[in-house]
């Protein structure tokens, strides 16, 4: 039987500063460990809300020569080298707080960020890990350039490049990629660029902390005030780009990734045609997913998202901790300061709004009656909701203990009564009643 992987976080928070290779603001970098189930979370310390932008494909803006992920008018930019070492370290969740919008060049390579993170320590948490692993070929093709995800039980990437240069002519190298073959053979490969593309970018206002020390410059003929850690470390700087941006499908990737040719364009792509089928496949209602399907508590973020298609904003339940089948469920949803609503809701004083404590009563509910293994492919939508009461205010901090319980369940209606608490007094309660379809 095949070990049970658990997610990951580092051990203790640690901080690193250094300047922007693109915009050559200085930058300080806090690493903090995080919950199980929070994925990778950027934070700019710097502005005012203090806003947080999930390094998730969803979030993906396109700028150019490098990976930016942006919300509200709020970018990040160059994340591909930190998320390649969160890749490597196998580092599930992580807050990584910042004062400025670039993640700075440091040596031009993934690996100072590695061994910080290394340094901090990487420890087991409690919740099971969750891979992207296609069923099928996902591919992109663009000009002479391909990339492609084939369906594979590890992890391997195997790339092509090929630049009208003579120092850049075809490289090719493939790793089956492990923490080990990770630091060792693809971490330590730096960015380069042409000699004759320094002018073009910096009229275009890029590289503006670019030098020798953190990008590889390559002349007509020789590599310029400088030397390769690699013969091949072009290639494997690609490789390393190729890994860290493919971390934005939100889990480790279990897939052998093949690329001819590609850069980050390519890359983001892809990534938004995955983004565009997962959205298709879960376009309305509540559905379920049958491969891979656990219907045992406790359920964590990423296994109530197999049975919900509700994603950020609109993902309310953070954990379902109880679950009787057809009986009874109970869920956790963690109010944050930073729920997008308290933005517009009563700023001065912020309170969650009533109906989303009752949207949040039904996602619970959602569970608990798709969570039946014959509804496995239905939708759940609202056919009536009666007696609903309010009896206090939800406040940033709060924790919302959320109970359901089925009074009818036919196999096509469902009825419910659903309670919400806070510190065991009643915030909410309501009787919400489904009709069932198919998808």
């Amino acid at each position: 039987m095949k070990k049970r992987e658990y997610q990951k976080t580092i051990t203790k928070a640690v901080e690193l500063n250094g300047i922007g290779l693109h915009t050559g603001q200085k930058v300080n970098i806090k690493f903090k460990p995080a919950e199980e189930n929070s994925g990778v979370e950027f934070v700019r310390i710097d502005l005012p809300e203090k806003p947080r932008i999930k390094a998730h494909m969803s979030n993906l803006i396109e700028r150019p020569r490098r990976t930016s992920i942006g919300m509200y008018g709020v970018e990040i930019h160059t994340i591909e080298h930190v998320m390649a070492a969160l890749v490597g370290l196998g580092i599930d969740n992580i807050t990584i707080e910042m004062d400025a919008e670039e993640l700075p060049g440091l040596d031009g390579s993934a690996l100072p960020f590695l061994e910080i993170l290394k340094n901090a320590g990487v420890k087991e948490q409690q919740s099971a890990r969750i891979y992207f692993q296609p069923k099928e070929p996902l591919y992109m093709e663009e000009g002479d350039s391909s990339l492609m995800i084939l369906p594979s039980n590890d992890f391997r990437v195997s790339y092509t490049m090929s630049y009208p240069h003579p120092l850049l002519q075809s490289q090719y190298a493939s790793f089956g990629v492990d923490s080990d073959v990770f630091e060792q053979e693809i971490a330590p490969s730096r960015t380069f660029c042409l000699q004759q593309e320094a002018e073009e970018l910096t009229l275009q206002g890029l590289g503006k902390g670019a030098n020798y020390d953190n990008t590889v410059v390559v002349g007509a003929k020789e590599i310029v005030n400088n030397e390769l850690r690699f013969d091949d470390e072009f290639v494997r700087h690609k490789i390393c780009d190729l890994i860290g941006d493919l971390y934005l499908l939100g889990h480790p990737l279990k897939g052998h990734v093949v690329g001819i040719k590609s850069g980050h364009p390519l890359n983001i792509k892809l990534l938004k045609k995955i983004k565009n089928l997962h959205d298709r496949q879960t376009a309305a209602g509540i559905g379920a997913y049958e491969e891979d399907f656990k219907d045992t508590p406790p359920l964590d973020i990423n296994e109530i998202q197999r049975i919900l298609p509700h994603r950020y904003p609109f993902l309310l339940v953070d954990r379902i901790i109880k679950l009787e089948k057809d009986k009874y469920a109970v869920g956790i949803k963690n109010v944050s300061i930073n729920e997008n609503f308290f933005t517009g809701h009563f700023p001065g004083k912020p309170v969650m709004p009533g109906v989303l404590i009752i949207e949040a009563m039904a996602q619970v509910a959602g569970v608990l009656i798709l969570s039946n293994r014959a509804n496995l492919g239905k939708r759940a939508y609202f056919m009536s909701i009666d007696r609903v009461k309010f009896r206090r205010m939800v406040l940033p901090g709060d924790q919302l203990h959320i109970e359901v319980s089925v009074l009818k369940l036919k196999t096509r209606t469902g009825q419910v009564y659903a309670r919400a608490l806070v510190e065991d007094k009643l915030v909410s309660e309501a009787q919400l009643m489904f009709s069932l379809g198919d998808r």
